[in-house]
């Protein structure tokens, strides 16, 4: 297959970047870098958000369609009546058009590409934002059926996609992300911060990310141990964690519990490093970026059992239930005292993080977009 034309879906990286924003970005950057002979489009709309000047020069040759418009208005109209086309927004034909999340958009003769990231919309849709409850439900099913490929970040989410979307196993294809390239890897902490770090959670406060078994657990933590080390919760927060950011200014946990808010880019590499451990104690996880990021700077990690987070940490890390504040007070004990066991993890976690790669996400993708414009062909 010749050059392709691309257009992707670059909304979710617009603002702060959580773990699809990132996501997102890497693959824009990637493509771009890798298949210099393709036509990279990002597409953004917001009504105040604009594209970072920077991304047209630092990213020679990629081109940037963007567009006044609230998210919500238009995809209040691409999910209920599939218009208007986004080669009529673009201005321009493509091969193929990626969306970033399970709906399709809407195209005339472009091959479309869905991206799910996790089904956790469909499980617990209380614990989703107002337009992911009142679209997702009832779309995303017909949408991935429709697509010319569905784009997944693990093994545990194709499982999903197939049985509860009615995917095809040949139409989905894992695309996992890639570990981070961070500007200088081996600067600042080389081994974890085993007596003066903190204990780490990154990501946003929302409850898929069981942040209330975070701080009971922590709670008896503190209650039967006389040392110990601060808990910096780190990631935005929305209106349904404030009884959790209420709970920090009162005892047991004023002075232990630090809510520092989004990390930039610049900023994650020091948060990171100034870890002792990183804790992810999720209801569902469709992939975990912070886990590989940890990893791959030798933060040892502890992660519930549940979703794709026992795939990604396989034996790097501690399992334990998200739903026993006891099993996860003690798990964070054990990285506090054994240091053995931080050696072996540390160790098993660097590796682990060695086995993701960008590049290979690009490639995985771009054979994805090769596949469903052949699909597209075939079926017109």
């Amino acid at each position: 297959m010749g050059d392709v034309r691309i257009l992707l879906d670059y909304r979710p990286a617009l603002r702060e970047r959580s773990g699809v924003g990132e996501y997102v970005h890497q693959v824009a950057r990637h493509l771009v870098s890798d298949y210099p002979g393709d036509s990279v489009t990002l597409f953004t709309t917001s009504w105040k958000d604009r594209p970072d000047p920077k991304l047209e020069s630092d990213w020679p040759g990629v081109r940037i369609s963007d567009h006044r418009v609230p998210v919500s208005v238009l995809n209040l109209v691409w999910h209920n009546i599939e218009w208007p086309p986004v080669e009529w927004l673009a201005k321009n034909q493509y091969d193929v058009v990626l969306s970033s999340h399970p709906l399709l958009m809407p195209s005339r003769r472009a091959a479309r590409v869905v991206t799910i990231h996790d089904i956790d919309f469909l499980r617990r849709p209380e614990r989703t934002q107002r337009e992911i409850r009142r679209d997702y439900p009832r779309l995303a099913a017909l949408h991935a059926r429709r697509a010319d490929r569905v784009i997944v970040p693990s093994q545990y989410t194709a499982r999903e996609v197939s049985q509860v979307l009615g995917v095809p196993p040949a139409q989905i294809s894992l695309c996992p992300p890639g570990a981070p390239q961070w500007r200088d890897p081996i600067a600042g902490r080389t081994t974890p911060a085993r007596h003066d770090g903190y204990v780490l959670f990154m990501g946003t406060l929302e409850p898929r990310k069981n942040v209330g078994l975070l701080l009971a657990a922590y709670e008896r933590l503190l209650a039967r141990r006389v040392s110990v080390p601060k808990l910096v919760l780190a990631g935005s927060a929305g209106p349904e964690a404030r009884a959790w950011l209420d709970a920090l200014s009162r005892p047991p946990l004023a002075g232990y519990v630090e809510h520092i808010g989004y990390v930039t880019e610049e900023d994650r590499q020091r948060v990171y490093s100034g870890a002792r451990m990183l804790v992810l104690p999720s209801f569902h996880e469709g992939f975990g970026m912070p886990v590989l990021e940890a990893m791959s700077l030798g933060i040892p990690v502890i992660v519930s059992d549940r979703g794709a987070l026992p795939e990604l940490v396989g034996d790097a890390g501690l399992l334990v239930s998200p739903e026993s504040e006891d099993s996860l007070a003690s798990a964070v004990e054990r990285l506090l005292t054994d240091d053995r066991l931080i050696d072996t993890l540390t160790e098993r976690g660097r590796k682990r993080a060695q086995q993701f790669d960008w590049h290979q996400t690009a490639r995985a993708i771009h054979r994805a977009f090769e596949e469903a414009v052949d699909a597209r062909a075939h079926r017109n």
